[in-house]
């Protein structure tokens, strides 16, 4: 049995079989729905049922409280139609552009930044390149059948003359996959992957001016966004906001402080959080959204794309909308939720 999911305002209609959540459906039919995690923790999915039944997965409350769900809100990504449906919620323009694949891949290389984030470049077969916007994901699909996600943090035209990948995987110890990833990884092996996924991407058809909001490694969709600006010649103004710990988490400060030398389009602001003594730091100080609302207290003609922990992109979205008249519409994000941040005890 089908159900027909029906989205408002923009009248897309796709099918959606029975007891299959509705952006399952919608990913594989190419249906570009916002959205995040896939495993109701972010609430960037959330929409509201207009009319249907649906019957909810496991989720957590913050991403869709008891409330939220009596006034009739729904998570996509764990909501299965029992009825048709019809949803009010935005269609997002080229998040279905890209099919989404299943494609082996090497590991070319494995650099360490720091002490807790590694670099793994990837190797794609050489005549099956992957297609991608900037800020997407892809997934590992590992022996198990569990699923691990991570931000491609190379832009896309990257793929034309050597397909591959850049990952920036931070230590979560007792993680399965980044235990993995910091012991016994060599070169040369052979994961598989699924991919693009997210809705996360950079919106071309504005002229806005852009921040860029990222926290530790959720700044590899965003190096991804400003390579792909410089690829595009583009002349939109844009800010990076770093937020990181320590001066030895800004694992790629040297990169971004070149690309801001040769970009008059772009500026590079990091933020440590929790300065050490001996990282003799002269610069910004503190919690990095709180930093970009002080430099730019008026965002109601910007654009914010944010990255990274739950706690800083939850900030982010509530203060900058409610303290600095950002658009709640011009808030795009993808929040680095953690295993443990699905699946809490």
């Amino acid at each position: 049995m089908t159900f027909t999911a029906t989205v408002q305002p923009s009248g897309t209609s796709f099918q959606v079989d029975r007891d299959e959540p509705i952006l399952a459906a919608a990913i594989r039919q190419g249906v570009g729905l916002p959205y995040g995690c896939k495993d109701g923790a972010c609430g960037s999915c959330k929409c509201r049922l207009l009319e249907g039944r649906v019957i909810h997965g496991a989720h957590q409350a913050k991403a869709l409280s008891d409330a939220e769900e009596e006034a009739g809100f729904v998570l996509t990504c764990c909501a299965a139609p029992q009825t048709d449906v019809v949803l009010e919620a935005r269609t997002v323009a080229g998040a279905g552009e890209f099919p989404v694949r299943k494609m082996p891949c090497r590991v070319n290389r494995i650099e360490r930044p720091a002490g807790d984030v590694a670099v793994l470049h990837l190797q794609l077969p050489a005549n099956d390149r992957l297609r991608y916007h900037a800020g997407q994901y892809v997934e590992f699909v590992l022996r198990d059948g569990s699923r691990r996600s991570y931000s491609m943090a190379n832009a896309p035209h990257t793929q034309e003359q050597h397909p591959g990948i850049e990952l920036h995987i931070r230590h979560m110890p007792g993680g399965k996959f980044t235990d993995h990833v910091f012991g016994a990884m060599k070169e040369k092996e052979i994961l598989r992957l699924e991919g693009p996924f997210g809705s996360f991407f950079l919106r071309e058809d504005s002229a806005k001016p852009m921040v860029l909001l990222a926290s530790g490694t959720g700044f590899a969709p965003i190096k991804a966004i400003v390579e792909h600006l410089r690829f595009k010649d583009n002349a939109r103004p844009a800010v990076v906001y770093w937020g990181c710990r320590s001066r030895a988490d800004l694992y790629l400060h040297d990169w971004m402080l070149q690309a801001a030398s040769e970009l008059p389009w772009l500026r590079y602001v990091p933020v440590l959080s929790e300065p050490k003594p001996d990282d003799d730091w002269t610069g910004r100080a503190g919690f990095v959204h709180l930093e970009l609302m002080a430099d730019l207290p008026d965002l109601s003609g910007h654009q914010v794309y944010a990255c990274g922990a739950p706690v800083m992109v939850e900030s982010a979205q509530r203060d900058l909308v409610a303290r600095c008249a950002l658009p709640a519409d011009e808030f795009y994000a993808d929040s680095f939720t953690s295993e443990a941040d699905k699946h809490p005890a």
